[in-house]
Protein backbone atom coordinates (compact mmCIF):
# COMPACT_ATOMS: atom_id res chain seq x y z
CA UNK A 1 0.00 0.00 0.00
CA UNK A 2 1.78 3.55 -0.85
CA UNK A 3 1.22 5.31 2.29
CA UNK A 4 0.28 8.71 0.47
CA UNK A 5 -2.17 7.82 -1.37
CA UNK A 6 -3.31 6.12 1.67
CA UNK A 7 -2.82 9.38 3.35
CA UNK A 8 -5.06 11.26 1.17
CA UNK A 9 -7.80 8.78 1.57
CA UNK A 10 -8.13 9.78 4.97
CA UNK A 11 -7.82 13.67 4.89
CA UNK A 12 -10.57 12.90 1.87
CA UNK A 13 -12.78 11.01 4.04
CA UNK A 14 -12.31 13.86 6.95
CA UNK A 15 -12.72 16.71 4.29
CA UNK A 16 -15.93 15.19 2.53
CA UNK A 17 -17.44 13.67 5.45
CA UNK A 18 -17.65 10.05 4.41
CA UNK A 19 -16.02 7.34 2.56
CA UNK A 20 -18.55 7.51 -0.69
CA UNK A 21 -17.56 11.52 -0.79
CA UNK A 22 -14.45 11.16 -0.55
CA UNK A 23 -14.41 8.13 -3.39
CA UNK A 24 -15.90 10.35 -6.12
CA UNK A 25 -13.38 13.48 -5.19
CA UNK A 26 -10.63 10.75 -5.54
CA UNK A 27 -12.14 9.01 -8.07
CA UNK A 28 -11.56 5.72 -7.03
CA UNK A 29 -14.25 3.24 -5.33
CA UNK A 30 -15.58 3.58 -2.06
CA UNK A 31 -14.12 0.12 -1.62
CA UNK A 32 -10.67 1.29 -1.91
CA UNK A 33 -10.74 4.07 -0.08
CA UNK A 34 -11.90 2.13 2.95
CA UNK A 35 -9.27 -0.15 2.22
CA UNK A 36 -6.61 2.20 2.16
CA UNK A 37 -7.86 4.16 5.71
CA UNK A 38 -7.86 0.19 7.32
CA UNK A 39 -4.34 -0.07 6.21
CA UNK A 40 -3.48 2.70 7.20
CA UNK A 41 -5.06 2.69 10.68
CA UNK A 42 -3.35 -1.14 10.47
CA UNK A 43 0.09 0.53 10.09
CA UNK A 44 -0.73 3.28 12.69
CA UNK A 45 -1.89 0.58 15.57
CA UNK A 46 -4.92 3.11 16.16
CA UNK A 47 -8.51 3.74 15.27
CA UNK A 48 -8.61 6.97 13.08
CA UNK A 49 -11.90 7.02 12.31
CA UNK A 50 -15.50 5.76 13.95
CA UNK A 51 -18.21 4.10 11.96
CA UNK A 52 -21.90 3.57 11.74
CA UNK A 53 -23.78 2.62 9.03
CA UNK A 54 -25.43 6.43 9.29
CA UNK A 55 -22.18 8.46 9.84
CA UNK A 56 -17.76 8.76 10.35
CA UNK A 57 -16.54 10.17 13.20
CA UNK A 58 -12.70 11.31 13.74
CA UNK A 59 -10.86 9.69 17.05
CA UNK A 60 -9.18 11.76 19.27
CA UNK A 61 -6.12 10.42 17.30
CA UNK A 62 -7.41 10.76 13.95
CA UNK A 63 -7.73 14.28 14.64
CA UNK A 64 -3.74 14.64 15.68
CA UNK A 65 -2.75 12.33 12.69
CA UNK A 66 -5.48 14.56 9.98
CA UNK A 67 -3.40 18.19 10.99
CA UNK A 68 -0.42 16.39 10.72
CA UNK A 69 -0.93 14.69 7.38
CA UNK A 70 -2.65 17.92 5.44
CA UNK A 71 0.94 19.85 6.19
CA UNK A 72 2.47 16.85 4.83
CA UNK A 73 -0.05 16.11 1.76
CA UNK A 74 0.25 20.51 1.46
CA UNK A 75 4.41 20.16 1.23
CA UNK A 76 4.10 16.77 -1.33
CA UNK A 77 1.92 19.50 -3.53
CA UNK A 78 3.75 22.54 -3.62
CA UNK A 79 7.10 20.43 -4.44
CA UNK A 80 5.11 19.06 -7.45
CA UNK A 81 3.80 22.21 -8.09
CA UNK A 82 7.38 23.80 -8.46
CA UNK A 83 8.59 21.21 -10.52
CA UNK A 84 5.65 21.63 -12.54
CA UNK A 85 6.22 25.20 -13.69
CA UNK A 86 2.88 26.53 -11.83
CA UNK A 87 4.21 29.21 -10.20
CA UNK A 88 5.63 31.29 -13.34
CA UNK A 89 4.05 34.66 -13.99
CA UNK A 90 1.08 34.64 -11.37
CA UNK A 91 -1.30 37.28 -12.18
CA UNK A 92 -4.90 38.58 -11.13
CA UNK A 93 -6.08 40.62 -8.01
CA UNK A 94 -5.63 38.05 -4.80
CA UNK A 95 -7.95 38.96 -1.69
CA UNK A 96 -6.73 38.04 1.40
CA UNK A 97 -8.52 38.49 4.88
CA UNK A 98 -5.71 39.05 7.78
CA UNK A 99 -6.23 40.49 11.39
CA UNK A 100 -5.87 43.86 12.58
CA UNK A 101 -2.79 44.05 14.86
CA UNK A 102 -0.69 41.59 13.13
CA UNK A 103 -1.67 43.33 9.51
CA UNK A 104 -0.89 46.90 11.20
CA UNK A 105 2.09 45.86 12.36
CA UNK A 106 3.50 43.49 9.67
CA UNK A 107 2.13 42.66 6.60
CA UNK A 108 2.93 45.90 4.85
CA UNK A 109 6.39 45.02 4.02
CA UNK A 110 5.23 41.68 3.00
CA UNK A 111 2.91 42.35 0.65
CA UNK A 112 5.66 45.25 -1.13
CA UNK A 113 8.51 42.84 -1.28
CA UNK A 114 5.91 40.04 -2.42
CA UNK A 115 4.29 42.54 -5.48
CA UNK A 116 8.08 43.31 -6.40
CA UNK A 117 9.10 40.13 -6.88
CA UNK A 118 5.26 39.73 -8.57
CA UNK A 119 3.96 42.73 -10.37
CA UNK A 120 0.86 40.93 -12.22
CA UNK A 121 -0.78 40.36 -8.72
CA UNK A 122 -2.91 42.98 -7.54
CA UNK A 123 -3.27 42.54 -3.67
CA UNK A 124 -6.83 43.02 -1.89
CA UNK A 125 -5.99 43.08 1.85
CA UNK A 126 -9.36 43.10 4.48
CA UNK A 127 -8.20 43.77 8.10
CA UNK A 128 -10.88 41.99 10.42
CA UNK A 129 -10.88 40.07 13.58
CA UNK A 130 -13.67 38.24 12.97
CA UNK A 131 -13.43 34.65 11.27
CA UNK A 132 -14.33 34.96 7.88
CA UNK A 133 -15.95 32.49 5.44
CA UNK A 134 -13.54 31.85 2.40
CA UNK A 135 -15.52 30.49 0.63
CA UNK A 136 -18.48 32.50 0.86
CA UNK A 137 -17.11 35.87 1.01
CA UNK A 138 -14.68 35.23 -1.94
CA UNK A 139 -11.37 35.24 -0.40
CA UNK A 140 -8.24 33.40 -1.42
CA UNK A 141 -6.53 33.01 1.62
CA UNK A 142 -7.11 34.22 5.10
CA UNK A 143 -4.63 34.51 7.86
CA UNK A 144 -5.80 33.19 11.20
CA UNK A 145 -4.26 32.85 14.80
CA UNK A 146 -4.89 30.38 16.96
CA UNK A 147 -4.62 26.32 17.99
CA UNK A 148 -5.69 24.27 14.27
CA UNK A 149 -8.31 22.84 14.26
CA UNK A 150 -9.67 20.17 11.88
CA UNK A 151 -12.24 21.49 8.98
CA UNK A 152 -12.90 21.30 5.33
CA UNK A 153 -10.16 23.69 4.77
CA UNK A 154 -6.37 23.91 4.00
CA UNK A 155 -3.90 25.58 6.31
CA UNK A 156 -0.34 26.17 6.42
CA UNK A 157 1.74 27.21 9.52
CA UNK A 158 3.85 30.33 8.73
CA UNK A 159 4.67 31.29 11.88
CA UNK A 160 4.81 30.35 15.80
CA UNK A 161 3.25 33.13 17.85
CA UNK A 162 4.34 33.41 21.62
CA UNK A 163 1.83 34.65 24.12
CA UNK A 164 3.33 36.44 27.00
CA UNK A 165 1.76 37.89 30.41
CA UNK A 166 3.16 41.39 31.03
CA UNK A 167 2.82 44.59 32.84
CA UNK A 168 4.61 48.11 33.15
CA UNK A 169 7.07 48.62 35.59
CA UNK A 170 5.41 51.51 37.06
CA UNK A 171 2.28 49.24 37.85
CA UNK A 172 4.42 45.98 39.71
CA UNK A 173 5.43 49.05 41.86
CA UNK A 174 2.22 49.91 42.85
CA UNK A 175 0.40 46.46 42.90
CA UNK A 176 3.39 43.91 43.50
CA UNK A 177 4.39 41.77 41.15
CA UNK A 178 2.79 38.40 40.72
CA UNK A 179 4.88 35.41 42.10
CA UNK A 180 1.85 32.79 42.10
CA UNK A 181 -0.24 32.18 39.40
CA UNK A 182 -2.80 32.22 42.68
CA UNK A 183 -1.48 35.97 43.24
CA UNK A 184 -2.90 37.24 39.82
CA UNK A 185 -6.55 37.23 42.20
CA UNK A 186 -5.09 40.27 43.39
CA UNK A 187 -4.25 42.10 40.10
CA UNK A 188 -6.24 44.00 37.65
CA UNK A 189 -6.16 41.86 33.99
CA UNK A 190 -6.94 43.50 30.56
CA UNK A 191 -8.62 40.93 28.70
CA UNK A 192 -8.69 40.41 24.89
CA UNK A 193 -12.50 40.29 23.93
CA UNK A 194 -11.45 37.82 21.33
CA UNK A 195 -8.97 35.62 23.62
CA UNK A 196 -9.85 31.71 23.85
CA UNK A 197 -9.64 31.35 27.05
CA UNK A 198 -10.61 27.34 26.64
CA UNK A 199 -6.67 27.24 25.36
CA UNK A 200 -4.85 24.53 27.13
CA UNK A 201 -2.42 25.89 29.95
CA UNK A 202 -3.18 26.86 33.65
CA UNK A 203 -2.72 30.26 33.16
CA UNK A 204 -6.12 30.37 31.51
CA UNK A 205 -7.77 28.66 33.88
CA UNK A 206 -6.73 31.57 36.48
CA UNK A 207 -7.26 34.60 33.69
CA UNK A 208 -10.74 32.55 32.59
CA UNK A 209 -11.99 32.92 36.52
CA UNK A 210 -10.83 36.61 36.77
CA UNK A 211 -13.28 37.40 33.57
CA UNK A 212 -16.16 36.12 34.57
CA UNK A 213 -15.45 37.52 38.30
CA UNK A 214 -14.49 41.04 37.43
CA UNK A 215 -16.92 43.27 35.86
CA UNK A 216 -14.70 45.93 36.17
CA UNK A 217 -11.87 44.78 33.84
CA UNK A 218 -11.05 47.02 31.00
CA UNK A 219 -11.60 44.66 28.34
CA UNK A 220 -11.14 45.13 24.24
CA UNK A 221 -11.70 43.43 20.98
CA UNK A 222 -7.54 44.86 20.16
CA UNK A 223 -4.71 43.75 21.37
CA UNK A 224 -2.66 46.81 20.75
CA UNK A 225 -5.20 49.06 22.87
CA UNK A 226 -4.69 46.69 25.64
CA UNK A 227 -1.18 46.55 25.22
CA UNK A 228 -0.87 50.78 25.27
CA UNK A 229 -3.27 50.77 28.52
CA UNK A 230 -0.53 48.42 29.66
CA UNK A 231 2.15 50.67 29.61
CA UNK A 232 0.28 53.22 31.13
CA UNK A 233 0.11 51.03 34.07
CA UNK A 234 -3.84 49.60 33.49
CA UNK A 235 -2.44 46.55 34.66
CA UNK A 236 -1.69 42.95 33.91
CA UNK A 237 -2.27 41.54 29.78
CA UNK A 238 -1.71 38.41 27.85
CA UNK A 239 -0.87 39.24 24.38
CA UNK A 240 1.03 38.41 21.47
CA UNK A 241 4.94 39.36 20.94
CA UNK A 242 4.04 40.55 17.57
CA UNK A 243 2.25 43.36 19.26
CA UNK A 244 4.11 43.57 22.28
CA UNK A 245 7.64 42.88 21.50
CA UNK A 246 8.79 46.88 21.38
CA UNK A 247 7.49 47.29 24.52
CA UNK A 248 9.16 44.56 25.76
CA UNK A 249 12.54 45.04 24.40
CA UNK A 250 12.05 48.91 25.20
CA UNK A 251 11.93 48.24 29.15
CA UNK A 252 8.18 49.41 29.19
CA UNK A 253 6.43 46.11 29.69
CA UNK A 254 8.44 43.23 31.74
CA UNK A 255 7.18 39.69 31.35
CA UNK A 256 6.10 37.86 34.43
CA UNK A 257 5.41 34.45 35.70
CA UNK A 258 7.46 33.09 32.31
CA UNK A 259 7.43 29.31 33.92
CA UNK A 260 3.60 29.50 33.43
CA UNK A 261 3.78 31.07 29.70
CA UNK A 262 1.30 29.01 27.33
CA UNK A 263 2.68 27.02 24.56
CA UNK A 264 2.86 29.16 21.15
CA UNK A 265 -0.01 29.59 19.06
CA UNK A 266 0.14 29.70 15.40
CA UNK A 267 -0.38 31.82 12.47
CA UNK A 268 -1.85 30.11 9.26
CA UNK A 269 -2.19 30.78 5.64
CA UNK A 270 -5.96 28.78 4.96
CA UNK A 271 -7.54 28.50 1.87
CA UNK A 272 -10.30 26.36 0.31
CA UNK A 273 -9.28 22.81 -0.60
CA UNK A 274 -8.60 22.93 -4.42
CA UNK A 275 -6.65 20.19 -6.12
CA UNK A 276 -4.57 22.80 -8.32
CA UNK A 277 -4.34 25.97 -6.70
CA UNK A 278 -4.09 29.53 -8.80
CA UNK A 279 -0.76 30.23 -9.52
CA UNK A 280 -1.48 33.99 -7.17
CA UNK A 281 -2.45 31.62 -3.85
CA UNK A 282 0.55 29.17 -4.72
CA UNK A 283 3.05 31.61 -5.08
CA UNK A 284 1.81 34.21 -1.87
CA UNK A 285 2.00 31.36 0.22
CA UNK A 286 5.15 30.19 -0.48
CA UNK A 287 6.58 33.35 -0.12
CA UNK A 288 5.26 33.84 3.32
CA UNK A 289 6.50 31.14 4.23
CA UNK A 290 9.99 31.43 6.54
CA UNK A 291 9.37 35.15 5.35
CA UNK A 292 8.99 36.02 9.04
CA UNK A 293 12.16 33.84 10.28
CA UNK A 294 12.80 31.00 12.75
CA UNK A 295 12.17 32.52 15.61
CA UNK A 296 9.96 35.50 14.10
CA UNK A 297 12.04 38.59 13.75
CA UNK A 298 9.80 40.17 16.26
CA UNK A 299 10.76 37.68 19.01
CA UNK A 300 14.42 37.96 18.55
CA UNK A 301 15.58 40.55 21.29
CA UNK A 302 12.85 40.02 23.68
CA UNK A 303 14.42 39.64 27.18
CA UNK A 304 12.81 37.49 29.75
CA UNK A 305 12.84 38.37 33.09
Amino acid sequence: MDRIDAMRAFVAVVTEGSFSKAAITMQLSPQLVSKYVAKLEEQLHTRLLNRTTRKVSVTESGSQYFIHAQQILLSIDDMEAQLGGLQQHPKGTLRISAPVSFALKHMAKLIADFQARYPLVTVDLQLSDRKVDIVEEGFDIALRIGQLESSSLIAKKIAPIRVVLCAAPKYFKAHGTPKRLEDLEAHRYLHYSYMNVETKGQIFKYLKAKQLKDSSVFRSNNGDVLVEAAIEGAGLVLQPTFIASKALNAGKLVIVLPEYEPSPLGLYAVYAHRKLLPHKVRCFIDFMTDYYGAPPYWDEQIVDE
